[in-house]
């Protein structure tokens, strides 16, 4: 029986606010480049994993500036490259540069509450697993997660990023319970399901923009959060909050 559910942050819970792909075709704009919302969330796809996968092999944000500078380029290179655009490393650099700059916050999807608000009401232990570098109270207070969270994780105080095992461990120490009894909901399948089935836990994969190909994937493709649902042993409240 399942007894607690971890969460991903990005791409799972939350969003950027404007959206990344709005930033992106912005910007574009100002450098001459025509690119679509729609390409640009391709492209994302194609570069997330690329992050993903990367920082599974050699943590990326531990890397000295002119590394990390290269691998941002690369990642902006691939995101540009979904939306039809073949850029140079030095002009997909550039191109990144600007977006950073660019203000955004974080929101929530829409059905972040509500899914949270049944699983509460199962008496499920509910962790977030984050690889942000940031004060992540801070982050839950603002976004209005933290009455629905018994703890939130990052890397700061496990030792180490998603997908090794130390942040994964240490979620199922704060929830007392066994891997067999846990389940992790992420967007990154290097990050979040490779990483969570490495210490033994179910793992579901999240698709928000559903532009990932399930058939590929050995583990299920979620399109929100309230599907969980379909995933636990027994079936719960089906009542929202007001």
């Amino acid at each position: 029986m399942i007894k607690a559910v971890f969460f991903d942050l990005y791409n799972t819970v939350a969003r950027f606010e404007p959206p990344r792909e709005e930033l992106q075709v912005a910007v574009c704009r100002e450098m001459g480049m025509t690119v679509t919302a729609e390409g640009i969330q391709r492209g994302y796809v194609r570069a997330d994993d690329y992050l993903a996968r990367e920082n599974a092999r050699d943590p990326v944000f531990k890397r000295p500036n002119e590394r990390l500078a290269a691998f941002w380029a690369e990642y902006e290179r691939l995101v540009l490259e979904g939306a039809g655009v073949n850029a140079p490393l030095e002009l997909s650099g550039e191109v990144f540069a600007r977006v950073r700059r660019q203000h955004y916050d974080l929101a929530l999807f829409d059905d972040v509450l509500p899914a949270m608000y049944v699983l509460r009401q199962r008496a499920l232990v509910l962790g977030l697993l984050s690889n942000i570098n940031r004060d992540i109270r801070q982050l839950t207070d603002a976004l209005r997660l933290t009455p629905y969270l018994d703890f939130a994780i990052t890397p700061a105080e496990a030792g180490a990023e998603k997908p090794h095992p130390p942040i994964f461990l240490e979620a199922l120490r704060r929830a007392g319970c066994a891997p067999s009894e846990a389940l992790h909901v992420g967007d990154q399948y290097h990050s979040d399901v490779v990483g969570a089935r490495g210490v033994g836990i179910k793992a579901l994969l999240m698709d928000r923009t559903g532009l990932l190909d399930s058939a590929q994937y050995d583990v299920p493709v979620l399109r929100g959060l309230m599907e969980i649902q379909d995933h636990l042993d027994e079936p719960g409240p089906e009542s929202l909050p007001e």
